[in-house]
Formats: C-alpha cells, structure tokens, sequence
C-alpha cells in the first residue's frame, strides 16, 4: 500500500470525484476525512470503513474559514496528523454571462477558489511542523486551457487554481511540501451527466475525444493516489491535464 497510515482529508466527497478519491486513498491504505455539505459523507464513510481503513465524516462549507479550520481540527483530534490535502469541492452552475449576477460570481469564486485557499491555510501548520504534506488542487481543463459558454465565472476560479498551484509550490517547498493540481477534462458524474442535458447526449460527446471515451472518477483518482503518494515526490507546481486528449485538438 503506498498510503498506508497517511491522513487524508478529500473535500467535495459526498460523490463524484470526491467519493472516488476518497476510496482510491483508503484503499492505499490511508484514514480519510470525508467532507462535504451533504449528508452523504457518512454513506462514504461506511464504504471506506467496508475496505477495512479508518474514516471520519466532517461536514463543512469550504467558503467558510470557521468550518474549514473545524476540518483541520477534527482531523488531528481523530488521526493526530495530515498529510495529504485534495481540494475538490467545486460546483459548475451554468449562466450566460450576459445574465450572470455578483452573487452568481461571488458564489463559485468563493467555494471553488476560497475554498481552495482556505483549505490549505487550515492545514498548513500542521503540515509545516511535520515538515511535509501533499496537496492536490482539482482544476479543469476549463479556463486553464479551453474556454466554455456559460461557465465565466467557472473557468475564472479553475484558472485561478492553476495560478494557486503554482505559486503554492514556490512558497511552499522549503516546508518540504508538494502543491500539484489535476484538470480532468469531460468526466462522466451524476452532475456532469445532468449538465450536458443527460447520458445519451454526454456519451455523443464522447466520441469527439481523440480516445472516443468519457473519463471515469477513477481516471481522477488513480492520479490523485500518484500525487499523493511518494513516487511524486520530484513533482510540485504542476497542473496535468487528463482529458483523452480533447485539449490536444
């Protein structure tokens, strides 16, 4: 096991990505804090818990600094440590920007972007003192390297991941702690599948990918596992890009 006894914390859980990841770590061996704003956390739980691995639920809005610190918190009263940090809690509220409003902006910036930074101050000093720590930005491929209708302020927060990332890295280093994101291209979750107007019309989509394939959870978190664990060691300040090579087009 490549994460054994490591202490996760895996925001945006409740499902999608989040849920893959946060079993993808504890099926390496790690103790996962499953957080979320949903009641779903304690489903995951369960299934982390089924693998034989140690869980917490902690619910929590990454926009808030009070509830993101209670997440640091918790965690070290539980496992008395953290290790790794993937900030995936994110959402993707589709609006022409010619009827997009502040607060539609103020929104997504504060929970996909905020919540990012928030997250990673919350454990920073823990990860400071242990003098290491791996943290996993989830970005896109939207606004880092492609643009979508109806998704301004979504692809302005996820750009503004990539630039987190990388300046993290820098500032970041001398505490021996590695600042990686991943821009998952089309990637088939209930909320993707539900935006792109259902299945059948994801999956015609699917064929304008080079690989004709839309990407799995797992696609994601089998990279998270790799960022996470020591084989990345040499890797900080990177964005990579998983998206079947649609963004090559």
């Amino acid at each position: 096991m490549k994460l054994k006894n490591k202490v996760a914390i895996v925001t945006g859980s409740g499902q999608g990505i989040g849920k893959e990841t946060a079993l993808a770590l504890a099926r390496e061996g790690a103790k996962v804090v499953v957080s979320d704003v949903t009641d779903k956390i304690h489903e995951v739980v369960k299934e982390i818990e089924a693998l034989g691995s140690e869980a917490l639920a902690v619910k929590a809005n990454v926009s808030s600094s009070k509830d993101t610190e209670e997440i640091a918190k918790k965690t070290l009263k539980k496992f008395k440590r953290i290790d790794i940090l993937v900030n995936n809690a994110g959402i993707f509220p589709f609006k022409p920007f010619v009827e997009m409003k502040e607060e539609d902006w103020d929104n997504v910036l504060s929970i996909n972007l905020k919540g990012t930074f928030l997250c990673t101050k919350a454990v920073l000093p823990t990860m400071i003192k242990q003098k290491y720590g791996k943290i996993i930005n989830i970005s896109s491929i939207a606004g880092t390297v492609v643009g979508f209708p109806k998704l301004v302020h979504y692809c302005a927060s996820k750009a503004g991941i990539a630039g987190f990332t990388r300046g993290a890295a820098l500032d970041l280093a001398e505490y021996g702690i590695n600042v990686n994101a991943i821009a998952p291209g089309a990637i088939e979750t209930p909320g993707a599948v539900a935006a792109m107007g259902g299945k059948k019309a994801f999956q015609q989509f699917a064929q304008t990918i080079p690989l004709k394939r839309l990407g799995q959870p797992i696609d994601i978190a089998n990279l998270v596992v790799f960022l996470a664990s020591d084989d990345s060691s040499n890797i900080t300040g990177q964005c990579i890009v998983s998206d079947g090579g649609l963004t090559d087009q």
